[in-house]
């Protein structure tokens, strides 16, 4: 009976472990221990036990489990530094793509935006496209004032000038794509309200 026991809470371990395991890796930044605990309806020192437990697990992959000032996140394990490197450079030097110029266009024409808001309107997981505009310097993470566990995206004060104007209000059609991209995101929270 005992080992029945310990079976059950192996496998329940296993399973908070592959609940983090895949937040994290949707979520895409670090968060919050206290909102990952909320998430997972435990208290923050099993999940401190779960999150050793995973970060373990993972020593020999190529992720690793960080953890700085009350925040957990993913990261590539530091023996593939060379080709993540080579990888971010590319991505610096590289054309942007039409999900990079998309997810662009969404914060020139109406951000500040939140990630959430962002892939609403795009429809996909946006998190490796805003790391790339982020690391790029076009666009830059401010604290949402409505959401202390969030942010919010826009462009650097330097995104103009990269593209030839003196404001983004300058960018085509600003205030008419402006109002179409806030039509979709009132229909979104009139959707939400319904629900």
């Amino acid at each position: 009976m005992q080992g029945r026991l310990v079976h059950h809470d192996t496998i329940k371990c296993m399973d908070n472990e592959k609940k983090i395991e895949a937040i994290l890796f949707y979520h895409g930044e670090p968060m919050r221990l206290s909102t990952l605990a909320n998430i997972l309806t435990i208290k923050e020192g099993d999940l401190a036990v779960h999150i050793m437990a995973l970060s373990d697990s993972l020593l020999q992959r190529g992720i690793r489990v960080v953890q700085e000032n009350g925040y957990v996140g993913l990261a590539t394990a530091p023996e593939t530094h060379e080709i993540i490197e080579g990888m971010r450079r590319e991505e610096l030097d590289g054309p942007l793509g039409k999900a990079g110029l998309e997810t662009l266009a969404i914060i020139i024409y109406h951000g500040p935006l939140s990630k959430s808001d962002i892939e609403y309107i795009r429809g996909v997981n946006s998190s490796s496209i805003l790391r790339t505009l982020l690391i790029r310097g076009l666009v830059e993470k401010t604290p949402h004032p409505k959401d202390k566990r969030s942010f919010l995206y826009q462009g650097t004060p330097e995104l103009p000038a990269s593209l030839g104007l003196s404001t983004l209000r300058d960018a085509p059609e600003f205030e008419q794509i402006k109002a179409d991209v806030q039509k979709v995101l009132d229909e979104q929270e009139t959707n939400e309200e319904h629900e």
